[in-house]
């Protein structure tokens, strides 16, 4: 997933502080639905669960609870994906530092996009449990192999997590899993009931895609270009899930997608991964460590666990 927009983030926040749909409706004056559509887009992005669901009251998930801290390094770094007239979304309040009685914890900054997070979570969890004596950040804000880069060479991160199409130059990284790129379209759309779709009928069908800044459009648009598909003209621009959800449905156009986010869109009903005649190019995750790691054995430890 991309950065969540500042709408999403406010709302989450918002169910942080409120504690559930109700009350957060009546601090907010939006709707009940609404919200919980937010909530729900938002999970969508992301690729995991943020609350539990209980009687008229959310409780974070584990996941949850790493991604509202996670909200206090992104309200830090305002970048292109945000735009500026939008209102700042408050954050959630984060627990203050430990008493200077207890022992000092060993710090790791992870930076992973929030789908890759949900894929190591459990295994984050358990790094925890058993080093009580690390303590682990998690920064969002990473999607790319350039961002990666930045953030290493200024020291803001130890561990980075980024979508790639192969090592880049000057970022030394390790290959992690990849990520197949799929397209999809309406159970009705002329292309979802064919047997076999070709190229240039992608390239003369309409579609749907997330905003040109966001990161997840940026490396999809270029494995495409690199493997020679050419897509139609987008019909609609936007990081709205729910939105792109909806049309897709009515059929309108199609929808490229890998990761978490191309595995809930085949789950749902009224929407088809396209049979094409070639497969579409594969996305990497890579790893990448801060120079000088010896520096930090916790985060060289934690980096070798993540890929166990």
């Amino acid at each position: 997933m991309a950065t969540p927009s500042l709408r999403q983030l406010d709302i989450f926040a918002q169910m942080v502080a409120a504690g559930g749909i109700t009350r957060c409706a009546r601090d907010t004056g939006l709707s009940a639905d609404d919200i919980a559509r937010d909530i729900a887009s938002l999970e969508m992005r992301l690729g995991y669960k943020l609350f539990e669901d209980l009687p008229d009251r959310q409780r974070l998930t584990p996941a949850g609870r790493k991604t509202a801290e996670a909200m206090t390094l992104l309200s830090h770094d305002r970048s292109a994906n945000w735009t500026m007239d939008e209102p700042e979304a408050a954050p959630p309040v984060i627990d203050a530092a430990p008493p200077a009685s207890e022992p000092v914890r060993q710090s790791i900054i992870l930076a992973a996009p929030a789908p890759v997070f949900g894929h190591f979570q459990d295994a984050l969890a358990a790094f925890e449990a058993a080093n009580e004596d690390v303590a682990i950040t998690l920064d969002l804000s990473i999607h790319l192999a350039d961002e990666a880069r930045r953030a290493l060479e200024q020291g803001r991160v130890d561990i980075a997590y980024f979508y790639a199409l192969g090592e880049s130059a000057g970022l030394p990284s390790r290959y992690g899993w990849s990520e197949q790129i799929n397209i999809y379209a309406g159970a009705d759309h002329p292309l979802a009931r064919r047997d076999s779709v070709s190229p240039e009928e992608l390239r003369i069908s309409p579609t749907l895609a997330m905003e040109p800044h966001n990161a997840l459009r940026r490396i999809i648009d270029e494995a495409l270009d690199r493997d020679g598909i050419i897509l139609g003209d987008p019909v609609l621009e936007t990081d709205n899930m729910f939105d792109i959800m909806t049309i897709l449905r009515e059929g309108a156009g199609c929808f490229a997608a890998f990761g978490p986010l191309a595995r809930d869109l085949g789950r749902m009903t009224g929407i088809r991964r396209l049979a094409l005649e070639r497969p579409l190019p594969a996305i990497e995750v890579r790893q990448a460590l801060r120079a000088q790691p010896e520096t930090n054995p916790a985060a060289v430890a934690l980096a070798e666990f993540l890929f166990l």
